[in-house]
C-alpha cells in the first residue's frame, strides 16, 4: 500500500512538471507577427504591424567591406517599398566589430552617407547566447519552419512573405537588387 501510494505520488509531481514544461513550450514564439523588437530610436515595434506584407530583414554593419550594401537597399525601398514590401534591417556588432557605434551614430551614419529612409532597428546579436528573439526565430527551423540557418556575415539576408512565412535565406555577398530578390518581391 505504502509503495503504491508512493508510485502515485511520483506520477502526480511527474505529472505536473510535464504541464508545466508544455505551457513553457506552448508559449515559445512561433509565430512571425507575435515577435518585437526595439527601432533604431529604441521604441517598441510590433511584427504584427507588417502582417500583409513582404519583407526582407537584414542584419548589417557601418565598418563592413558590404557597408555599401546600403545603397542598395536604398535603392530597393524607393523602387518597391510601401504598402506590400518593406525592409527592416538590424545593426550589428557580431562579425569583426564591425558595428561599434550607437543607435544614434549608426542611424546618423546612415542618413548621412546613404540616405537611408528604410526602417532601421536597435542593435542585436544575431548568434550566440545573445541572439535577439528576431534571430532567434529566423534561424531555428523549430520556429521559423523552414531550416536551421546560420548568419554568416553581416548583410546576410532573409525573405518572409506577406502571410509571415520564412522562405528563404539569401546569403550576404547577394546584393539586395539581385534579380531573384526583384521577382521575389514583385511575384
Amino acid at each position: 500500500m505504502k509503495i503504491t501510494s508512493l508510485f502515485l505520488l511520483f506520477v502526480l509531481v511527474v505529472g505536473l512538471c510535464n504541464i508545466d514544461f508544455l505551457i513553457t513550450n506552448d508559449q515559445m514564439i512561433k509565430d512571425f507577427y507575435s515577435l518585437s523588437a526595439k527601432d533604431i530610436k529604441g521604441e517598441s515595434f510590433s511584427f504584427d504591424n507588417l502582417k500583409g506584407k513582404k519583407i526582407l530583414i537584414v542584419n548589417t554593419a557601418s565598418e563592413c567591406g558590404l557597408t555599401p550594401q546600403y545603397e542598395n537597399l536604398q535603392e530597393l525601398h524607393d523602387l518597391l517599398g510601401g504598402e506590400d514590401f518593406i525592409i527592416l534591417v538590424f545593426p550589428s556588432n557580431d562579425f569583426g566589430a564591425q558595428e561599434p557605434g550607437t543607435e544614434t551614430e549608426i542611424q546618423s551614419f546612415c542618413q548621412k552617407n546613404y540616405g537611408v529612409t528604410f526602417k532601421m532597428m536597435s542593435k542585436v546579436s544575431v548568434k550566440g547566447t545573445e541572439i535577439s528573439d528576431v534571430y532567434n526565430w529566423l534561424t531555428n527551423k523549430e520556429l521559423n519552419g523552414l531550416g536551421d540557418f546560420e548568419v554568416q556575415w553581416n548583410f546576410h539576408k532573409f525573405l518572409i512573405d506577406e502571410n509571415g512565412n520564412l522562405v528563404k535565406e539569401v546569403l550576404p555577398q547577394t546584393l539586395p537588387i539581385d534579380e531573384s530578390i526583384l521577382t521575389w518581391i514583385k511575384g
